[in-house]
């Protein structure tokens, strides 16, 4: 008699054995050859080789379930445990445009026309541009295509950085470690991963470095490969900076850069690098870039209008300045 352990670190043991382990229970009728038990996040198994062979192939196969969708049902463990294919019969709700299955069973989808067209440019190239105003869902859509990037297993690792930009205030006299005093301007990027990824499972990709979220500085002298790369707040990064962070790009990566033009928060002596930055791209085949709007925008219904009064204010100082 042989023995195997299984440690499940990718999905939440929860969700896999069930609730009173019912889910267990169904992997222990079907394999009621095998002695089968639970401890933790560890599965230990004891019997035949070949039976243990076929309860390992079909454990793989019922994680890698999990890991696309956040959850399993009793049917479609069932379905992958008889050899047919539970993608076909998947959630009712199912529809080709979702990108990710987020927590709790919510559809991270594109919830606009020019969102649509992030995704689909994002298909045909390798390096995209995303610029558009506070609340369009870039950002969010941007780590949403990580995340399915990361689960189809197209990509071994995301990389999320930000510009450390102080607004006002010098790091050094923020309380905490360096950990700490960066954190609150990467949390949009935490915010948007929290809800995609199981809280166990984020820990583990955090943990492991499979999900780094650094401020821009780090990446200098890195040349990251099969990885998807974001760049957020790009209005507020230079344009050597820019450079610094397209040049990181290896063979077989991805990367999308997110920016908002009219929210740079970066000192009077710095310019920001994203307009000329596009400017000296625009043309290049496998760069795209997409330009999304106020009617894009997908929070309070009152943010489009205040940012289409301030466009219109705008509008009106330049006026004066040109008369």
């Amino acid at each position: 008699m042989s023995e195997l352990t299984i440690k499940l670190e990718t999905v939440d043991p929860v969700e896999f054995f069930g609730f009173n382990n019912n889910k267990l229970k169904i992997l222990k009728k079907e394999f009621n050859r095998l002695n089968i038990s639970a401890r933790g996040n560890k599965i230990i198994v004891a019997g035949s080789q070949e039976d243990l062979e076929i309860f390992s192939e079909k454990v793989h196969q019922l994680v890698e379930y999990l890991e696309r969708y956040g959850k399993i049902s009793d049917q479609h463990i069932e379905e992958i445990l008889h050899g047919r294919n539970p993608y076909e019969t998947n959630f009712p709700q199912f529809q080709d445009n979702v990108l990710v299955y987020g927590n709790n069973g919510t559809l991270v989808r594109a919830r606009t026309e020019n969102q649509q067209k992030l995704v689909d440019s994002s298909e045909n190239n390798d390096i995209l541009f995303a610029i558009g105003p506070a609340g369009t869902g870039k950002t969010y859509t941007a780590v949403a295509l990580a995340v399915r990037a990361l689960k189809n297993k197209s990509v071994k690792k995301i990389i999320l950085t930000r510009p450390a930009v102080e607004a006002g205030e010098s790091l050094g006299f923020l309380p905490g470690d360096l950990k700490e005093k960066i954190d609150p301007y990467l949390r949009p990027l935490y915010d948007a991963l929290d809800d995609m990824i199981p809280p166990d499972k984020l820990a583990y990709y955090m943990q492991n470095r499979v999900i780094e979220v650094a401020p821009l500085a780090y990446m200098r002298g890195r040349t990251l490969d099969n990885a998807f790369m974001i760049l957020d707040e790009a209005q507020n990064a230079t344009t050597l900076q820019l450079k610094m962070f397209l040049t990181r790009i290896g063979p077989s990566a991805q990367c999308i850069i997110t920016g908002d033009m009219t929210q740079i928060d970066l000192p009077k002596n710095q310019q920001s690098g994203l307009k000329k930055t596009m400017q000296i791209l625009d043309g290049i085949e496998g760069i795209g870039m997409v330009h999304l709007s106020a009617e894009d925008v997908v929070r309070h219904r009152l943010v489009k209008d205040i940012i289409k009064a301030f466009d219109k204010d705008a509008e009106r100082e330049q006026h004066f300045k040109n008369n």
